[in-house]
């Protein structure tokens, strides 16, 4: 656990490893980290909004290309969402039976949302950890239209990959955020996670 809280603290190091070893490959590395996180319900713990920001830091320095970069994380996106339907579709109530790789209260907690949002909860979702890799494979259980997934799939990828990844580029040169990147990826993440502590406590009061 401490290795894995060390690695989403300090990503923007672990990154600049990569670039290092690595070179132009890494564009693709990167794809595929997206793609899991967004893609594989069994893989929530991928980081996703600080990545997308701290590789946009790295794009604002020149050490990676922001337009490349914009179009391989919002393509990761798209198809990510889009295997995670499908896989919840085809396979969904044989996993969720299956307490070994997912997690009961996660399901409960994405429907809820399900419930309150309907289907612009896959756009909303983006900006939630766990509930972001979650709500394709539900969508996929309840056999929403594909269609209406997919147009909600397109609006909801393209706008979280573009206000992290652009947000890094613009505001991660920042002298006190570029010296402070651990500080900003925690609050990143508890931003993010505001919305789910939010509707616990309003479950909770009721």
């Amino acid at each position: 656990m401490p290795e894995i809280l060390s690695y989403f603290l300090h990503i923007d190091k672990y990154l600049g490893i990569l670039f290092d070893s690595y070179g132009p490959a890494v564009y693709f590395i990167l794809f595929l980290i997206i793609l899991g996180e967004t893609g594989l319900v069994i893989a929530p713990f991928l980081p996703g909004d600080s990545l997308l920001f701290i590789a946009g830091t790295f794009a604002g320095i020149g050490s990676l290309n922001i337009y490349l970069l914009f179009f391989l994380f919002s393509l990761a996106a798209i198809l990510g969402d889009s295997l995670n339907y499908f896989v919840g579709a085809y396979f969904g109530k044989k996993i969720s039976k299956d307490g070994r790789f997912i997690r009961q209260e996660h399901l409960d907690k994405t429907n809820a949302f399900y419930e309150k949002h309907g289907g612009k909860t896959i756009i909303l979702a983006r900006f939630m950890p766990i509930v972001r890799t979650f709500a394709p494979f539900v969508a996929g259980m309840g056999k929403m239209n594909y269609s209406k997934f997919f147009a909600f799939n397109i609006i909801g990828g393209i706008l979280w990959v573009s206000i992290f990844v652009f947000g890094g580029f613009f505001f991660g040169g920042i002298p006190s955020v570029k010296e402070n990147l651990s500080y900003v990826i925690i609050l990143i993440v508890i931003v993010s996670f505001m919305p789910i502590f939010y509707e616990f406590l309003k479950r909770k009061i009721r």
